[in-house]
């Protein structure tokens, strides 16, 4: 088993810069489409809004596993990177 976070600001501080607007099934839908089945487990563990500039955070917890085998902290890292461009792309977020 292995565990990655991954943490992102959903507002913009700029005025011109669209919103994020995503559900967070959004969010298990774009890791799982990813990670496919090495996917145990996510959950957003910590929510927060900066008291100064308004912006508002998530962080979420991916567990990974195989069900055959040990996973490598280098091969999830790969995995992991995927993801986090991938929902920067998709969600319209900025990565912490």
């Amino acid at each position: 088993m292995c565990t990655k976070d991954v943490s992102f600001w959903t507002t913009s501080t700029s005025t011109t810069s669209t919103p994020s607007t995503f559900h967070e099934n959004d969010i298990h839908e774009i890791i799982r489409h990813i990670a496919g089945d090495l996917v145990e487990k996510v959950e957003l563990f910590d929510e927060f809004k900066h008291p100064k500039t308004g912006r508002e955070s998530q962080a979420y917890r991916i567990t990974y596993r195989h069900m055959d085998r040990s996973l490598t902290n280098e091969e999830i890292d790969k995995v992991q990177e995927q993801v986090r461009l991938e929902l920067v792309k998709k969600l319209n977020i900025e990565l912490r």
